[in-house]
This record gives C-alpha cells, structure tokens and sequence, in this order.
C-alpha cells in the first residue's frame, strides 16, 4: 500500500501559520514545484 503524505502539508500550515511556497513532487532537490493551492486540493480529492 502506498503512503499517503498529502495532508501533512495541511498541518503544516495550520500549526506554524506561513504559507506554502513550493512543494516537493519527488526525492530529488530539482523535484521543487510552485506549490498551487487549487490543483493540491483537487488532486487528494
């Protein structure tokens, strides 16, 4: 089974009150994406 990390990102953000700037897709320092808050909500939807 697969481990589901999305909503980390979620709590995150609710204990520490910054924003999210980029996320990471991958394992690697180039796997950096600017983090966009409609297609993360769609895509754990």
């Amino acid at each position: 089974m697969e481990q589901q990390k999305d909503g980390v990102v979620i709590g995150i953000v609710a204990e520490n009150k910054i924003p999210v700037k980029f996320i990471g897709i991958g394992e690697q320092i180039d796997d950096m994406e600017i983090f966009n808050s409609k297609d993360f909500v769609d895509a754990i939807l």
